[in-house]
């Protein structure tokens, strides 16, 4: 099966991995393109249950409980990203010669003769937000398009379904990269790279060398970071289309070929005239909301994939301040008593933590959770002059409890050892009573919510109705 369409799936067997929210559309799409499908699962519970019956009301064949066998006759597995590649499904479709395609790869695959081109972002922190900034500014240049991939609507949805787009802004995972081999970007942005999902990848070089295939024969722009070299090696050791320009963006100045930050204003020394010598007003610091480090970092970052599209520079400005950030990304819940507090629970890893701390003078920390695999001594080391006090909450404090005993001894720590849904309004409380006026209590935990919580949504949300109960 080459790159492009495949034209005639009409009988073909191809066995679907997992249910989930990628492969029950994934297995409706083939179905309907004449495919026979399989879908294999590992669970076998109500919900695995509940979605098998609708599948089979259509005539797919579905094996609860059975991931690991590889059905007769296959001859094309598409998997869901979360399954990890040395599943023993993926070691005899190896052995049988069956390729393996995420649902990324099958969008890939399925889009239509003069499809929308693709902005494609990736990185550990910040794809969302970036991928939805860059959709309003694409949006606010007048171009039909859509926030997909991770997030928004679904790829496969975007790919097959009536509305037709000029160009999709695409958030990819690490995961989703691992299994679309023939992804080919229009331009790409990898924002930054730290341990994540090392558990998935078995080991940093892998995970690295997954978010690099995003610049895979770019057109006409691989966009990376300035301050995180890794990304820079990625578009070094990335085969691109001839033409196809490295663009940095940095917090700082600009050099030729970058997007950065002079005098309060956000500007291009890449996509202009005569850049040696030129640079062009993109928008205003103030413009991005919440106007935080890693938040400017994110808008610079779609707004280079946005000029690389051939955006002008208004559109950028108008993007940038109709963009409203989804709740608990650094979001601003109330000030009680001349402190500020701040919900970030999506800061589910220590890079994310790291960059929500390092936008507060004098922070009172909320943390723990789930720390899949993490260590947290860098992290306090570098935030131990910001921190007033902190409080720990969640399975794998102690981790975070060790790290604050060894880097910032004199912070007083709270531990709070009940893990029932009440601990956040006792952590939050717990907060009130260290901070001063002019502190930010900030809830960045550094960890998953899962042993407490459903998600860290529903984390956040415990968090803001606490605050509330304080200032009422």
């Amino acid at each position: 099966m080459g790159s492009g369409q495949v034209t005639d799936w009409q009988g073909k067997h191809v066995t679907v991995a997992g249910l989930g929210v990628s492969g029950v559309p994934a297995a409706k799409a083939l179905h309907g393109l004449g495919a026979k499908v399989t879908v294999v699962n590992d669970g076998d519970d109500a919900r695995a249950r509940e979605q098998a019956a609708e599948l089979e009301a259509l005539g797919v064949t579905v094996r609860l409980g059975d991931g690991d066998t590889l059905p007769d006759s296959t001859e094309l597995i598409v998997t869901a990203p979360g399954w990890k590649p040395d599943k023993p499904l993926f070691a005899a479709a190896d052995a049988a010669g069956v390729p393996v395609w995420g649902d990324v790869e099958l969008a890939w695959r399925l889009r239509k003769p003069g499809a929308a081109d693709w902005l494609a972002v990736t990185g550990t922190n910040g794809k969302t937000t970036t991928v939805q900034m860059l959709a309003s500014i694409l949006e606010a240049a007048g171009l039909r398009t859509a926030a997909v991939g991770n997030i928004g609507v679904s790829l496969l949805d975007a790919v097959l379904g009536d509305e037709e787009y000029d160009v999709l802004a695409v958030e990819l995972s690490s995961y989703q990269l691992h299994w679309a081999p023939s992804l080919r970007a229009h331009s790409a942005a990898v924002l930054n790279l730290a341990p994540d999902h090392l558990d998935w990848h078995g080991s940093m070089e892998a995970y690295a060398k997954d978010k690099g295939r995003i610049y895979e024969g770019n057109r006409v722009a691989c966009v990376y970071n300035t301050a995180d070299k890794a990304t820079e090696d990625l578009v070094r050791e990335a085969d691109v289309e001839e033409g196809c320009r490295a663009i940095g963006f940095t917090l700082g100045t600009p050099g030729p070929s970058q997007l950065g930050v002079v005098e309060g204003l956000l500007v291009d020394r890449a996509f202009v005239e005569n850049r040696q010598k030129n640079a062009q007003e993109l928008a205003e610091v103030a413009d991005v909301k919440p106007a935080a480090p890693h938040n400017v970092a994110n808008a610079l970052a779609a707004a280079a994939l946005a000029r690389a599209y051939g955006v002008p520079a208004n559109a950028v400005r108008d993007g940038l301040r109709n963009f409203t950030p989804d709740a608990h990304r650094i979001a601003h819940v109330a000030d009680v008593d001349g402190v500020a507090y701040v919900d970030d629970s999506k800061a589910t890893n220590t890079h994310a933590t790291q960059a929500s701390l390092a936008a507060y003078d004098s922070v009172v920390w909320i943390a723990g959770g789930l720390a899949k695999g993490a260590t947290f001594d860098e992290l306090v080391a570098g935030a131990a002059g910001r921190l007033r006090g902190a409080v720990l909450i969640g399975r794998d404090r102690a981790l975070i409890r060790e790290a604050l005993a060894r880097h910032a001894p004199e912070v007083p720590v709270v531990d709070l050892e009940r893990t029932d849904t009440g601990a956040m309004l006792q952590a939050v409380q717990e907060a009130r009573r260290l901070a001063r006026p002019g502190d930010t209590v900030l809830l960045a935990p550094a960890c998953a919510s899962m042993d407490m919580f459903a998600n860290y949504n529903k984390r956040g949300d415990a968090f803001a109705q606490a605050v509330r109960e304080l200032g009422a």
